[in-house]
């Protein structure tokens, strides 16, 4: 597929998906969803990527859905089904980044609005500018936060927080998201390529498979009992003593050397 509306490279394990429409802040489209899906299937089979990044071009994150697109136009003066576009393009946006077998980082640069604020938040770590912002608009235009809104604020925030940023729509300077613990880290604008650049690394050259996995056990932790919980990293601990990785971490342990993980 040749990509109109995103950018992929893949350099030293670490893809760089780049939102490709600043003009538009880099607002989603079905053109876009397209290209996002194509660019995921090849980090999910390329087994030579470790990490995946996800920023934006320009002076935007991603400022949520385009209301332009044919998608969300009406149809002989019937308003569009957007319960379906959630459906066809966001759920399994996220589903796929919540599900990805690489850990994957949100370099946000700048404003990230409505569902570009969730897909960054379905991101195992969000690095953000200071100069960006987080910002829930739904309630401006008589819609719920959606994309993962509604489950990743209160898990992240607290309900009564959650709860402000839906209803108020106020902007959530990047500084303040960090102190509040809805993102990784916010970092001074002049520092911030360094600092993805920095990150990808680490991760790209981290034993990947127990990455995934933990990802995976804190997220199904709130359904669990601690029973349940105790019960399922046992079974992930069981699977990753007997993996290439934990034996290197381990002999690299004993012989006082850096491990050499190959995420396998």
């Amino acid at each position: 597929m040749t990509y109109e509306n995103i950018k992929f490279e893949v350099e030293a394990g670490v893809a760089r998906l780049t939102l490709n429409r600043p003009d538009k802040l880099n607002s989603f489209t079905g053109a876009m969803h397209a290209e996002l899906r194509d660019a995921l299937d090849r980090v999910q089979s390329d087994k030579n990527i470790r990490v995946l990044v996800l920023t934006g071009a320009g002076r935007a994150f991603c400022a949520g859905q385009d209301l332009a697109d044919p998608d969300m136009a009406s149809v002989n003066g019937k308003m569009p089904d957007i319960g379906n576009v959630v459906e066809a393009n966001y759920k399994p946006l996220i589903l796929r980044l919540q599900n990805l077998r690489v850990p994957t980082i949100a370099a946000v640069n700048g404003i990230a609005a409505g569902a570009g604020a969730s897909v960054a938040l379905a991101c195992d770590l969000v690095l953000a500018t200071k100069s960006a912002s987080f910002l829930q608009a739904f309630s401006k235009i008589g819609l719920i936060p959606d994309t993962g809104g509604t489950w990743f604020l209160p898990q992240r925030v607290g309900m009564a927080r959650a709860m402000g940023l839906a209803l108020l729509a106020d902007k959530l300077p990047a500084e303040k998201a960090a102190d509040w613990g809805l993102i990784w880290q916010c970092v001074e604008d002049a520092e911030f390529a360094a600092a993805v650049d920095g990150l990808a690394k680490q991760l790209s050259t981290a034993p990947t498979k127990a990455l995934v996995r933990t990802r995976q056990a804190m997220h199904a932790a709130p359904g669990h009992t601690l029973e349940q919980q105790l019960s399922l990293e046992g079974s992930y601990m069981r699977e990753l003593g007997w993996s290439p990785d934990y034996a290197e971490g381990v002999a690299a342990f004993m012989e006082k050397r850096a491990p050499k993980f190959t995420g396998e």
